[in-house]
């Protein structure tokens, strides 16, 4: 309990952001013609703000199944590294039934509090990590999504802007530090908009797929990492 505890309390500031994004994604939701249970019900069967945002596009375009697939695919493979990652930190007691619970709450935040412990990651403290965060995303998007349907639509259009200025918080910090993110994230852009505007036949699903492809084939090929970064790391 002292671990499940000291999780919880890790993760009560990351469940305060979710709070505030979730909220603006209960109303997108809503806005895209979803139901206050149908965006509650995504909330608690995925924890991956990207890959819910786009999700609800596609679904709101009539996308194939496939094309949904595809999409949550690009987007949220990142999570697979993250849990092999954290799998090297796991304590013995870590076992296969509670690797498969735990990774369903890793998260970029919550990976990023659990890779810095100490001492091995047990499932106690996980669990705790992981509940917390979970209760603010699903209780964001319940009032972001309850709001949409009583809150004037000028209010809840401003509100919803909130989500994108999340994602713009995330990429530009990084794109300002490192010519090389700059320089992927602007071929993704380009190739978004040119695929919108002069293949109007390609679905949005599709067109996000493939700009998000290109554009990390561009910085494998442009800007390798050194084979001796890791050396580097591993040494610092």
């Amino acid at each position: 309990m002292h671990l499940f505890r000291r999780g919880m309390r890790d993760g009560i500031s990351i469940a305060l952001g979710y709070l505030s994004v979730s909220f603006s994604f209960g109303i997108l939701s809503v806005q895209s013609g979803l139901t206050v249970w149908q965006a509650v019900l995504i909330s608690l069967t995925n924890l991956t703000s990207a890959g819910q945002v786009a999700g609800v596009g596609l679904i709101a375009a009539n996308a194939s199944m496939f094309e949904l697939f595809l999409a949550e695919l690009v987007i949220n493979i990142r999570y697979a590294l993250m849990s092999l990652v954290l799998s090297q930190k796991a304590d013995a007691s870590f076992r296969m039934p509670h690797r498969l619970l735990a990774s369903y709450g890793i998260t970029d935040e919550i990976f990023a509090v659990a890779s810095i412990q100490k001492e091995p990651v047990k499932p106690a403290y996980m669990y705790g990590l992981i509940l917390v965060p979970f209760i603010g995303w699903s209780l964001g998007t319940w009032l972001g999504a309850a709001a949409g349907t009583i809150l004037p639509e000028q209010i809840t259009n401003a509100l919803g802007i909130a989500l994108y200025g999340m994602f713009l918080a995330i990429i530009l910090p990084p794109a300002r530090k490192s010519r090389a993110i700059l320089a992927v994230i602007s071929v993704a852009a380009v190739i978004s908009v040119l695929l919108h505007y002069f293949v109007s036949w390609m679905s949005g699903g599709f067109a996000m797929i493939l700009a998000a492809l290109a554009a990390s084939v561009f910085g494998a090929v442009f800007f390798p990492i050194p084979e001796n970064a890791d050396a580097k790391e591993a040494e610092a």
